[in-house]
């Protein structure tokens, strides 16, 4: 019998769960929700020049913006990496 086809025990076996949290994740999904905290409670109307024009946006917009973007290019750069 292969290890992939040993029956799984309820004392022993492992769940399918165990791995899913790691510290790191933990640390990531808590950034994340500091994050969008942060975002939505920031409503107010601000003032935004972006090289020529001006433009008038909720600031919860223009950080989640912000921080899609940032997130995006931490991806390419950790996909670039693993090339």
């Amino acid at each position: 019998m292969s290890p992939k086809e040993t029956p799984r025990t309820s004392g022993g076996g492992t769940s399918r769960f165990a791995g899913a949290f790691t510290p790191g994740r933990i640390v990531m999904i808590v950034v994340a929700v500091l994050t969008l905290v942060f975002i939505f409670e920031n409503t107010r109307e601000v003032r935004i020049r972006l090289l020529i024009p001006e433009v008038t946006m909720a600031l919860y917009l223009a950080l989640l913006a912000t921080a899609v973007l940032g997130a995006a290019c931490g991806y390419y750069v950790a996909a670039r990496r693993r090339k």
